[in-house]
């Protein structure tokens, strides 16, 4: 059996991070793996998160399995952020919703769902997207492929081609997209592009599956899920995975949710129960500690408020970030332009360097980036931009 195992390179991303834990540079820099650093290069501890602690701590109470779906406050708080407080397709409970192993596992979740309720359908993925998007999808035996997205030569969307590659595709085809934040380029649909992609899904009968990481980190907690309200406001049938590792700096907790929007509370009540079943022949339940921090964070108004400023204040670091990037740039290199840097949205930016650039990058200064050029601007601070600027100044001038 063992002589049959094959090797496993490792995830890119994990690897590049492996590298930079034995780089010995005392200058080096970590822009590689999507984590939010705050201006002292610390992962954050929040402090709504802070007070949502102590009251799980006091007393310590016991641990017992939660429920297959888990918490109803994690899934309340997953169900008020995506599609609003009284939401009319919330009175009408045709949304069936499930808390998740992360962002991952509601994928995972989802994909299982699509394979086994829709096993004609195809899932097409943004060319680029988030690498683990293709793998989850292709492991549940969902067949995966690429629509057009970005364009390197404008940094910007090809939405035209996007639209057109839209009106090919077959009926109940699964469309992954970014309702915000787009990982790994950053660069977002617009409102108005949004319309027009809805417009084409629904006449195409395609069906929406979006993917929030970042809500709060792009323009704000509302505007970041525009597009999964205009897709229920438009009837479309909708899954939606969100994750609150990054918003919650939560990433070891591991919390995310799955909702699948329905036609009717009925199907709402089959779907939920199809996701209850394939949580529980697949990890059984989800763990208890994440969940109520969500529980108590989103369900107290004033912990409420807190987390959103907190989140707001992340996002305007971030976009601080990209300035002084821009300018220290614009200043070394003369004639290039790189509004791109402070257009895009998020944690992340496509800095437009090539595979040996980066490489560059990583050997001579230290600074660490995906080898496709993706940058995690949270992990620039004031103690380092400069140093990163200068070098990113001087591959680009080689």
């Amino acid at each position: 059996m063992f002589d049959r195992v094959d090797y496993y390179p490792g995830d890119p991303i994990l690897g590049l991070m492996g590298e930079y834990a034995k780089d010995t540079n005392p200058n080096k820099v970590n822009l590689g793996v999507g984590v939010y650093y705050d201006e002292s290069g610390k992962l954050p501890v929040l402090e709504c998160v802070k007070t949502a602690e102590q009251h799980i701590a006091n007393p310590i109470s016991p641990r017992p399995y939660i429920p297959m779906e888990g918490l109803p406050g994690n899934r309340k708080a997953c169900q008020e952020l995506l599609f609003g407080k009284g939401a009319k397709v919330l009175e009408e409970k045709r949304v069936a919703t499930i808390a998740a192993i992360g962002g991952s596992g509601a994928l995972k979740i989802g994909a299982e769902f699509i394979n086994e309720w829709l096993p004609e359908s195809k899932t097409y993925v943004s060319d680029p997207t988030w690498g683990n998007h293709i793998s989850i999808f292709e492991y549940s035996n969902v067949p995966v492929a690429k629509y057009p997205y970005y364009d390197k030569v404008t940094n910007s969307v090809k939405f035209d081609e996007m639209l057109a590659f839209f009106e090919t595709l077959n009926k109940n085809d699964v469309l992954i997209l970014h309702p915000c934040c787009h990982n790994p380029t950053g660069i977002d649909l617009t409102q108005e592009q949004w319309d027009k992609a809805l417009e084409v899904i629904q006449a195409k009968e395609l069906i929406p599956f979006m993917d929030i990481a970042y809500q709060g980190f792009g323009k704000d907690m509302e505007s970041d899920v525009y597009a999964i309200r205009k897709a229920v406001d438009m009837g479309l049938p909708l899954f939606v995975s969100n994750s609150f590792s990054k918003n919650l700096s939560l990433y070891g907790e591991r919390v995310g949710g799955l909702s699948v929007v329905c036609p009717t509370a009925e199907l709402a009540e089959r779907v939920f129960g199809q996701l209850q079943f394939t949580v529980r022949r697949t990890y059984s339940s989800p763990p208890s500690h994440g969940g109520r921090i969500v529980d108590i964070v989103m369900n107290d108004e004033a912990l409420y408020d807190q987390w959103v400023g907190e989140v707001y204040d992340m996002r305007d670091r971030i976009k601080a970030m990209r300035l002084k990037l821009k300018s220290v740039l614009e200043a070394n290199v003369p004639g290039r332009n790189f509004d791109y840097l402070t257009s895009q949205n998020g944690m992340f930016s496509f800095t437009g360097l090539t595979p040996e650039q980066v490489e560059r990058l990583k050997t001579k200064f230290g600074v660490y980036m995906v080898g496709n050029s993706r940058m995690c601007v949270a992990g620039l601070n004031s103690s380092n931009i400069d140093y990163v600027a200068n070098a990113m100044a001087e591959v680009l001038k080689d």
